[in-house]
């Protein structure tokens, strides 16, 4: 007998003020994932959006150091409120790890997963941007199942391999009737061909455009001034204006 665990309803409740969900995904880790969330969430923090910004990523976590999130910690208010950083309400496994490796598996992963939906108190929002855990595994699907009104944000590189990757992410999206805004394809050097854009074009899939290579992605850590007088903002902007 299959019961349904009473926390998805509560997640409901939880994301009821929010109103768009965009899931950053891609099918594999390394992609530059976590960098384009938290990018994005700054762009549509500075166009005035109320933005949120949940970091599920939990072997990897990285979007607290890209803010700059040191040592703050959510409050406890009937459930946790997120840290508000760059005037994005963040959420993070962090908080409760203390940046520790985690050695979870399976179920464990799973539950950490539903449990961080069920205690966290968002504010209402235009947009919450999450960062989704690598792989189209069982957590991946199961996250499917707690954020309903999802939509999704595919992230790919120009290799072959990430792109392929990505194809059979369309595929389970696309098989569970789950709309897709499109794909951003991400550290793309000028040499290299189109084979993502046309491959974006096969599969009926939006190419949003792509992000150059940058040797200096680390200047943007903890720097969102620089990040904003950048040339990578934009071309952030340029693919997000599409989006909103």
């Amino acid at each position: 007998m299959n019961l349904i665990d009473p926390r998805i309803s509560i997640i409901d409740e939880r994301l009821k003020s929010v109103k768009e969900i965009w899931a950053i995904s891609s099918g594999k880790g390394g992609v530059g994932k976590s960098t384009l969330s938290t990018f994005i969430s700054l762009i549509l923090s500075k166009k005035g959006f109320k933005v949120g910004l949940l970091d599920l990523d939990l072997y990897g976590p990285t979007c607290h150091l890209i803010l700059g999130v040191d040592n703050a910690k959510p409050l406890e208010d009937y459930g946790i409120k997120p840290v508000k950083v760059e005037n994005i309400d963040f959420m993070s496994i962090v908080f409760f790890t203390e940046n520790k490796p985690l050695t979870m598996r399976g179920k464990e992963i799973t539950d950490t997963i539903l449990e961080i939906f069920t205690i966290t108190k968002w504010d209402p929002l235009d947009y919450l941007i999450i960062d989704t855990p690598p792989g189209m595994g069982e957590v991946f699907l199961e996250l499917i199942r707690y954020i309903k009104k999802a939509k999704f944000l595919l992230v790919s590189t120009p290799s072959r391999l990430s792109m392929e990757t990505v194809e059979k992410l369309i595929k389970i999206l696309n098989g569970l009737n789950l709309p897709i805004l499109g794909l951003i394809e991400n550290m793309k050097s000028k040499k290299e061909d189109d084979y993502v854009k046309t491959k974006c074009e096969n599969l009926s899939v939006k190419y949003l455009g792509y992000v150059p290579y940058s040797q200096n992605m680390d200047d943007f850590i903890n720097n969102s001034k620089f990040f904003f007088e950048s040339d990578l903002s934009v071309r952030m902007e340029e693919i997000i204006s599409q989006l909103i």
